[in-house]
């Protein structure tokens, strides 16, 4: 048994929402160790948003390179060396979780590396790789450990031929044939990651069409883009059963639910992506005395605090929305309830983005959302086919639609799909936040040409004056 450690605060978990708490937990001179059972980061940096954004932007770089004829220039055959783009990709990774623990140590923050698992309302054991085990002893505590991949019966991980998010990133050869189950946001994005470098990909839907989630309209260029590009897309689809394919790969069965038929497709590999679940197992919450939901999600409240007083519970475990940037906001703010300060999960709008081909954004109230909350609505949109910088970026699918107020022109909601709508949806969230109305937007002036741009045409165009677009 290793050295028993007393601390005032234990942060479980190195995720962007753990590391995040632990770093303003020491800068807010509380004595704060941070436990990680796998590398720093945890699955947004080492396996989930950083890699796949990686690889995501290379293989767009294909396409372009293929499309680049249309601007006059011929580009020839090109060359995949998937090893080296494998090593790129996994230097990015190290560069950032090494950053993460020079950051928690040079804000005074410790660092412990093992399994942690309560023991008591105020007490921890932390097993690591060599079996030794510390006991922990604490005033405060913040559950961060995240989620991991969901499946369906029938499809459980293989790590071969049914694999998740995970060894998709890792691929040593470019699949031949592809299939995903479930075309949400990680089926999409990974789905078409593979397709770009030369994969044929159909993806299996159960709802009635391609990441159900968001607007149609805003998903329709997303699967006419796939399709372009040789995706195939199977919705009101289910996923039932799958056989070894002699001489490798797989078959798998599948129940087309509009013409009740079965299907059979061929697969060399099977990517299941269904969601993800909250993570708790073996973490003993019953001796701690902290509740958990049916679905296995740690109920808080609005300073992040969960049955238990003086335990916190943060990111994905502590339900929807599992992104990353609002576990990073839930760390700050726990932190600063446990150190004494008048902190809360005070947020008008979080962002959703989808890094797809083209990317979609969307934050604060869709049209329908605020209509159902009684709002009278006016709604301003603006096309990337008539934004000059889109145009010269070949870049000209999707558009920004503007939620706004129709008696106060508050601005309550954004969507956005085409070329950096990741990016463009932050100006639109600042707006959502600080209660802007679209006459701000409108009349801050934007620099011409740019894709934000679209936003003030948006703008503009609920407020009922568009220059660059008609107005209804």
């Amino acid at each position: 048994m290793g050295e028993a450690i007393q601390t005032q605060a234990v942060v479980i978990g190195a995720g962007p929402g753990g590391y995040v708490c632990a770093i303003r937990l020491a800068q807010l001179g509380v004595k704060t160790l941070l436990v990680e059972k796998g590398p720093l980061g945890g699955v947004c940096l080492n396996v989930g948003c950083i890699p796949s954004k990686a690889l995501i932007s290379a293989s767009k770089l294909v396409t372009q390179i293929d499309e680049a004829d249309q601007m006059g220039i011929t580009a020839g055959d090109v060359s995949i060396d998937l090893e080296k783009m494998i090593g790129w990709k996994a230097g990015i990774v190290n560069k950032l979780t090494s950053g993460v623990g020079q950051l928690v140590k040079a804000n005074g923050g410790t660092i412990l590396h093992g399994l942690a698992s309560f023991t008591g309302p105020n007490s921890l054991s932390v097993r690591g790789e060599d079996g030794e085990t510390t006991e922990v002893t604490f005033e405060s505590a913040v559950i961060a450990t995240g989620s991991v991949p969901a499946t369906i019966p029938g499809f459980e991980f293989d790590g071969e031929l049914v694999v998740g998010s995970t060894e998709a990133l890792e691929f040593t050869e470019t699949p031949e044939k592809i299939v995903v189950i479930g075309g949400g946001y990680i089926g999409m994005e990974m789905g078409g990651v593979w397709q770009r470098l030369g994969s044929e990909v159909t993806v299996v839907e159960y709802a009635e069409r391609l990441l159900p989630g968001f607007a149609k309209d805003l998903t329709r260029p997303v699967a006419k883009k796939f399709k372009h590009l040789g995706g195939k897309v199977m919705t009101r689809t289910a996923a039932k059963s799958w056989a070894p394919r002699d001489g490798g790969g797989a078959i798998v069965t599948v129940e087309d639910l509009k013409k009740n038929k079965m299907v059979e497709l061929e697969a060399d590999v099977i990517l299941v992506t269904v969601g993800r679940r909250p993570h708790t197992a073996k973490l003993d919450l019953e001796k701690a005395g902290v509740a958990s939901d049916e679905k296995g999600f740690v109920p808080v409240d609005g300073a992040q605090r969960t049955n238990v007083p003086h335990i916190y519970a943060i990111g994905d475990v502590a339900g929807e929305p599992m992104l990353a940037h609002k576990g990073s906001k839930e760390g700050e703010v726990a932190a600063e309830v446990i150190a004494g300060l008048p902190s809360a999960y005070d947020v008008t709008g979080v962002p959703a983005v989808v890094f797809t081909d083209p990317e979609i954004a969307s934050v604060g109230l869709s049209e329908n959302e605020a209509k159902d909350q009684g709002r009278a609505v006016r709604v301003g949109r603006f096309s990337f086919g008539a934004n000059g910088r889109a145009l010269s970026l070949n870049e000209t699918d999707g558009f920004v639609r503007l939620i706004i107020d129709a008696e106060t022109e508050v601005v309550l909601g954004g969507e956005v799909v085409g070329p950096e709508a990741s990016n463009i949806i932050a100006e639109i969230g600042l707006a959502v936040e600080m209660g802007a109305l679209a006459s701000d937007v409108h009349l801050t002036i934007h620099a011409h040409p740019t894709l934000m741009e679209t936003v003030m045409e948006a703008a503009a165009g609920a407020l009922g004056h568009a220059i660059h677009a008609v107005n209804k």
